[in-house]
């Protein structure tokens, strides 16, 4: 069983309380919903975040469009990665984008994948500015065989497209060598947190299968929170060290973690 990272909050923040925050966005700050537009940001997970923010640097990392997690979260002063790390912003006009060359080949995907999972009932196509997600939540038991083979026919006839994986989501975006994990080091570096005075210690906090990424990517030098129900917790590999149950939890590691730093 993983430890709770409630339980390790003082051991977690280390001696130095040098930290900086990173978070996925859906199942970490908001619970998963049936309908993903439907996932807003709580008040008060909101003040926990501007509370936190004013003792450390922190950033988000969502597979949502960098537009639409910034406004969701609606804080200045923090970094903001959409796309799952493909199109980062913020302070100091930081900003980077990757993929473009591959926007012609993702809107013929989406129009080859609309056109089919139209027929499938309760399956539903998202545009993202770097990718195309079909999520399967709501489909039929039966059907969810046929929205798999959708989407690889449709990746198998776009090399240029890779297919991951995530809770009720299949994803094509570009395939090029970049995640989550290297999106977390590329702000590590660019931000110059590894140069400061006693090092930075990262701590990621995610839910779902493209967080791993950033978990191994900061295994030597960091720390992962997997945000998941204990009762799942025995049959998720996972390169996390902690977790917590839900997003109720991140918020009071969050506000623990705010008062240990100040």
């Amino acid at each position: 069983m993983i430890p709770s990272a409630l339980d390790h909050i003082q051991e977690i923040a280390g001696r130095s309380g040098h930290v900086a925050i990173f978070l996925d966005y859906d199942g970490t700050l908001t619970p998963i919903v049936s309908h993903p537009e439907n996932a807003w940001l709580s008040h008060s997970m909101r003040q926990a975040l501007r509370e936190l923010a004013g003792c450390v640097p922190i950033a988000i990392l969502s597979g949502r469009d960098l537009n639409d997690v910034r406004r969701r979260v609606d804080l200045d002063g923090i970094v903001y990665a959409g796309s799952h790390g493909f199109d980062i912003a913020g302070p100091a006009r930081l900003h980077r984008e990757l993929g473009t060359a591959y926007l012609p080949v993702l809107a013929t995907a989406e129009t080859e994948l609309r056109e089919a999972l139209d027929e499938i009932p309760g399956a539903q196509l998202e545009r993202k500015h770097f990718s195309v997600a079909a999520h399967y939540r709501n489909v039929n038991e039966s059907d969810l065989a046929e929205v798999q083979r959708v989407v690889d026919t449709v990746a198998a006839r776009h090399p240029e497209l890779r297919r991951i994986s995530g809770k009720k989501v299949y994803e094509l975006l570009p395939d090029i060598d970049w995640d989550k994990g290297k999106a977390v080091l590329w702000l590590l570096e660019t931000l110059g947190l590894e140069s400061r005075s006693g090092g930075i210690r990262p701590i990621y906090i995610g839910d779902d299968a493209t967080d791993e990424d950033a978990f191994r990517a900061l295994e030597e030098r960091g720390i992962g929170i997997l945000v998941s129900e204990p009762q799942k917790l025995s049959g998720h590999p996972t390169a996390a060290t902690y977790s917590l149950k839900d997003p109720a939890e991140v918020e009071c590691f969050l506000r623990g973690l705010t008062a240990t730093l100040t």
